[in-house]
């Protein structure tokens, strides 16, 4: 089985106890609790894998904190490598307050920058971290600041000419971005250095603006992306490749927390592909084993909304069985 290692953000998700509170209810004025929860994208993406079955590692950085120590003990008891989890007391690690509404949907408020996670460089990699075939896992909240912009790109590159198959999911979070608005440019020059990628509808339409839909993805094809895949939450999803244009309806459930819902969509079609050794170079001309990983990975997306929480929600192969 291929291993998968995800590089960037670890942080801490610190869910409020109201759900969708008018400010004349009775709950309004009743205390509000967040409860701490380890997250982060990549991070995310790395425990899904993990509890799915596949080899997984995570490469990033937390602050020498009680919130790092949540994330790397986190992180270490579901199973992903921390070897290339380096930690700091040049930044805290950071945080994000989760609020939602009635449906599950939530809204973020980042404390970051600055934070632990920006501060990674080329030099905190492990030795030899490349060394076999592996699928490498990106989002764009490790482009936010030019220093770790320049070592997220790096490491892509460095990853892609040992062999390995390049995944980044698009994850837009613009109010980590200086301005608010996130740099198109280069979140699209990641994206143009996988071979997979995953984003959402509305991702989809911030990234291309004017430009047609089917113009935009035949950009992404012509610079070296193999399969792309589009998501809608509950709604329809989307798989395409240079051969294949496929759409697929996901499970329908009742969301409590949507906030692990797309990594572990994300994780779910790691797994399946790291199931099928991608690294070979076929995989994307492989229809059967897209169809196959793009349903098992709604399954796995579905589940994980019907959870509060990121790391606590994600499902395991008898979790997807029951």
């Amino acid at each position: 089985m291929t291993p998968v290692i995800a590089f960037g953000e670890a942080l801490v998700d610190l869910l409020s106890s109201r759900v969708d509170a008018a400010d004349d209810t009775p709950e309004a004025f009743t205390p509000e609790v967040f409860t701490p929860y380890a997250g982060g994208a990549p991070a995310n993406v790395a425990v899904a894998c993990a509890r799915l079955g596949v080899p997984s590692r995570f490469l990033g950085m937390v602050g020498e904190d009680h919130f790092g120590d949540l994330v790397a003990g986190e992180l270490a008891a579901y199973g992903v490598d921390t070897a290339g989890v380096v930690r700091t007391d040049a930044a805290r690690t950071a945080l994000a307050f989760v609020h939602r509404d009635a449906a599950g949907e939530r809204t973020f408020a980042f404390y970051r920058p600055p934070a632990a996670d920006l501060l990674y460089r080329l030099e905190h990699l492990p030795a030899g971290v490349f060394a076999e075939p592996a699928i490498v896992h990106f989002g764009s909240n490790s482009l936010t600041e030019p220093e770790i912009a320049d070592t997220t790109l790096a490491m892509a590159e460095m990853a892609r000419r040992a062999g390995c198959l390049i995944s980044v999911d698009a994850n837009l979070r613009h109010g980590l971005w200086a301005g608010g608005v996130a740099d198109i440019s280069l979140v699209t020059r990641l994206l143009d250095a996988a071979d997979l990628i995953r984003l959402s509808t509305e991702e989809l339409d911030d990234l291309r603006a004017e430009h047609p839909r089917d113009g935009w993805l035949a950009e992404r094809f012509a610079a070296g992306v193999k399969c792309a895949v589009i998501t809608d939450g509950p709604g329809e999803i989307l798989l395409k490749t240079i051969a294949l244009d496929e759409r697929f309806t996901p499970p329908a459930v009742q969301a409590v927390d949507t906030t692990a819902g797309g990594d572990a969509f994300t994780g779910g079609l790691l797994a399946e592909l790291a199931a099928a050794t991608p690294t070979d170079g076929a995989w994307h001309r492989d229809a059967d084993l897209l169809r196959r990983a793009v349903a098992f990975a709604s399954r796995c997306g579905a589940h994980a909304v019907t959870r509060p929480g990121a790391f606590a929600a994600l499902p395991d192969r008898d979790d997807l069985e029951r």
